[in-house]
């Protein structure tokens, strides 16, 4: 074999579904889980029916996972790819894509803020005394 494959990829480019996950630090059932969702394009498979992961492949998953790490939803993700598959994709509409998410950030945090505050409130309230009473159990019985 020269190192060719029929597509004109070498086999040094091509990557088992184990390698690819790997590579981004994901499970092979996360590859799996984005394929099903139509997030990343099914690979074309060897005679023998195994996945043929690109480069190109590899490059998507990390896109994805940086979306997920940035608590991006699959939505906004798909939103995104769907930009960058079209070719058409303005900066614009990327912007207006992370101005939502970023929206989304602050309120999230705003929620945050205020679960701290009572957290704080009812924890200041223990006395951690020995009688069955607890006055954290009865805040959070509370209406």
């Amino acid at each position: 074999m020269n190192g060719k494959q029929s597509s004109g990829m070498t086999v040094s480019d091509i990557l088992s579904i184990g390698e690819l996950a790997g590579r981004a630090g994901c499970l092979v059932e996360t590859v799996r889980y984005y394929e099903r969702a139509g997030i990343m394009p099914s690979p074309p498979r060897s005679e023998g029916g195994h996945r043929q992961y690109t480069l190109e492949h590899l490059k998507r998953l990390n896109f994805v996972r940086r979306c997920r790490d940035l608590g991006i939803n699959l939505k906004r993700t798909r939103g995104l790819l769907g930009l960058v598959d079209e070719g058409g994709e303005t900066c614009a509409q990327v912007k207006g894509i992370a101005t939502d998410h970023l929206a989304e950030i602050r309120r999230k945090l705003s929620d945050l803020r205020k679960m701290e505050r009572v957290m704080k409130d009812m924890v200041a309230t223990c006395d951690e005394g020995k009688i069955p009473a607890c006055p954290i159990i009865d805040a959070l019985y509370r209406a």
